[in-house]
């Protein structure tokens, strides 16, 4: 919201309606200048910022990805040895089961 300069009426008296209107116009370029100004910095710091988190954004899915493989290799693991002592119970379930039925 812009805010216009304005001058006091004995300003006016003082120096005229030319130049106190010139002074006036002349706050208000500054004044819109300053605002342009500050709109463009903060687009480039909001810019900025944004990239910061895209990028730990990125950096934690990394991260995170890299977790669920590392989990998903000991799970892998976990399951490859608990196959092999199945297997290691049920070839000594049989055999016990053939060895009494022998005895």
């Amino acid at each position: 919201m812009p805010v216009t300069a304005k001058l006091s009426r004995r300003f006016y008296e003082t120096f005229g309606d030319e130049i106190a209107n010139e002074l006036v116009d002349w706050f208000n370029a500054v004044d819109a200048t300053y605002r342009t100004d500050l709109r463009e910095l903060n687009e480039l710091n909001f810019a900025r910022f944004d990239a910061k988190v895209e990028q730990r954004f990125a950096e934690f899915e990394l991260k995170v990805e890299h977790r669920l493989a590392q989990f998903e290799q000991r799970l892998a693991g976990t399951k490859a040895e608990l196959v092999r002592w199945m297997f290691g119970f049920w070839v000594g379930t049989v055999a016990l089961f053939f060895l009494a039925r022998l005895l």
